[in-house]
């Protein structure tokens, strides 16, 4: 079985992300990048699955800039066998929206015929949690999101999935949709041999266009700014007080 996971290249989860003085996105100029955590812990998982003996092929894909070629390779290193580079001019960060990713995906799922697609559940630069369920619906695979832990049996895949009421067990027949939460995993770290190896793995760069997928953005981003920083909190006398407070003040009762 052919394994195909998605990574993305972003902001680095240690940075202080700044706004641009124009409002128009978040500064990445001179930023540290890295790989998206989330897709980290499914690129460890897609290893393991290997090392299992439950998938034959490893393919990660990113999609973006040639910077991305960074990304692809620090999962080479980590066990993946193989890369695709879906170039465009779009960013990521900006324009390269989830939908057209999830049509991206669907045609490589096809053209590489894989039998699972697995990636993280969101990406911490925009969170939208969208990629995975859209391309599920897609494909028209089942989908396992939230995932914190894995079990293969017999063409099936048992997925433990986080949820607000606690843990939920789905059985999904395969080819499936995977979405890696934080608990799923530990990723390990490159060896040195693994990144000097990972140097002569195969990358292929292919185009949207050449996949017949239009990236034409759908929604329009009209405004970037900071969260508004939280006031002090002041010191009550008595309960009275309190209620007149969250009554005539805050207005929440």
């Amino acid at each position: 079985m052919k394994v195909l996971v998605a990574v993305k290249r972003v902001i680095d989860y240690n940075v202080n992300v700044r706004v641009k003085s124009d409002n128009s996105g978040v500064e990445t100029a001179n930023v540290k990048m890295s790989m998206n955590p989330f897709d980290e812990i499914a690129v460890e998982e897609a290893v393991r699955l290997k090392e299992g003996g439950s998938a034959s092929e490893l393919i990660c894909v990113s999609v973006g800039g040639q910077s991305c070629q960074e990304t692809i390779r620090t999962a080479l290193a980590m066990g993946m066998d193989r890369g695709i580079l879906v170039k465009t001019e779009l960013t990521p960060d900006d324009e390269l929206q989830p939908l057209a990713v999830a049509k991206i995906l669907k045609a490589l799922a096809g053209k590489e015929d894989a039998g699972m697609v697995l990636m993280g559940k969101q990406a911490i630069d925009d969170d939208s949690n969208q990629t995975g369920q859209m391309l599920a619906a897609l494909l028209g695979w089942p989908q396992g999101t939230f995932a914190s832990k894995l079990s293969l049996e017999d063409g099936a895949i048992e997925v433990t999935r986080e949820i607000d009421g606690g843990l939920e067990t789905v059985s999904l027949d395969l080819p499936a949709v995977v979405t890696a939460d934080l608990r799923l995993n530990e990723p390990r770290y490159a060896s040195l041999p693994n990144i000097m190896k990972a140097k002569k793995k195969p990358i292929d760069t292919l185009t949207p266009d050449e996949l017949g997928v239009d990236v034409t953005p759908r929604l329009k981003t009209l405004k970037v700014e900071e969260p508004a920083k939280r006031e002090a909190g002041v010191i009550v006398a008595d309960v009275a007080e309190l209620v007149g407070k969250l009554k005539n003040e805050a207005k929440v009762i």
